[in-house]
């Protein structure tokens, strides 16, 4: 299908839409660095990367509307020191103004972090973003520890990339993260593009821990399938822990180098059912964010 055919494709499973967990909007000027990162990033990942949807907050708000996505994220991720507070405000503000948008925040192990997280909160955060690749940081960092454990009291989400796709780090890989799960084991967590390539092990996890689950980010597109593919033989316990509730629709929008549609006929392709395109499209994220408070 093509990003036309997407209203489509919800409307014939009896859903009211899309909901995705993986949705990336930013500051203008981190965005373009964002940007910039992706343009050179084929020498590195050996393949090229040119992000689909280069427009305007707007033009994408839009879009997003177009294709019926409802609930969405604007994932933003610190790096390094004093950035995450910032990045909190913008990503709060663009939030409170922009209809569907998840109220999302982020943090980096640093001097301040709790209180910036405990404000977070208090300004109506309801998921957080960590990226183990990007931020380079270690979650078992004595400066995590109450945050880890004030995120676990409330339930608040964390879309965290631990896997080492497309190019691990230090602190990437199933390792890091089950050390982080064994402190903080009532974490409530999504494992960003299912913890590729080390599939099998977040599948376990996720099997392991209640309140551990999957996001489908570029998982089962041909792009990913050429990098890191899905092992064939895990497609039983994939259909089961998503009629469970843990896997949701991610699609990594913006910076994705092909339709929006892709990610949808990617998991289409699987043949696992409608009741599990149900629950991975729209369920599972609606029953996790409790959809009947006002988005």
């Amino acid at each position: 299908m093509n990003d036309d055919d997407v209203p489509g494709f919800w409307r014939t499973l009896g859903l009211p839409g899309l909901n995705d967990v993986h949705v990336h909007f930013l500051p203008p000027r981190m965005l373009r660095r964002v940007w910039d990162h992706f343009d050179s990033a084929g020498p590195l990942v050996g393949i090229e990367w040119p992000i689909r949807y280069r427009w305007s907050d707007a033009e994408r708000v839009a879009h997003l509307d177009k294709l019926g996505v409802r609930g969405f994220t604007a994932l933003a991720y610190a790096h390094r020191p004093d950035m995450a507070a910032d990045l909190n405000e913008w990503t709060l503000a663009f939030a409170r103004d922009t209809p569907g948008c998840l109220p999302s925040a982020t943090f980096y192990p640093e001097p301040g972090v709790l209180d910036y997280v405990t404000g977070a909160l208090a300004a109506g955060a309801r998921v957080f973003k960590l990226h183990l690749q990007v931020g380079a940081f270690d979650p078992l960092d004595p400066a995590l520890t109450p945050v880890f454990g004030l995120l676990a009291e409330t339930g608040t989400p964390i879309v965290i990339h631990a896997g080492h796709a497309p190019i691990g780090a230090e602190y990437t890989g199933p390792e890091p993260f089950t050390a982080l799960l064994a402190r903080h084991p009532r974490l409530t967590t999504i494992v960003a593009h299912m913890g590729s390539p080390d599939y099998t092990s977040f599948l376990d996890l996720a099997q392991e821990y209640e309140r551990v689950s999957l996001d489908t980010t570029m998982v089962f597109t041909p792009f990913f399938e050429n990098l890191v593919p899905f092992p064939s033989g895990e497609r039983a316990r994939l259909r089961d822990l998503g009629l469970a509730g843990k896997v949701l629709l991610g699609s990594d929008f913006p910076n994705i180098p092909y339709q929006y549609a892709t990610q949808l006929d990617g998991l289409v392709d699987l043949d696992l059912g409608d009741d599990w395109l149900r629950a991975v499209c729209w369920g599972n994220f609606a029953r996790l964010f409790t959809m009947d408070r006002a988005l």
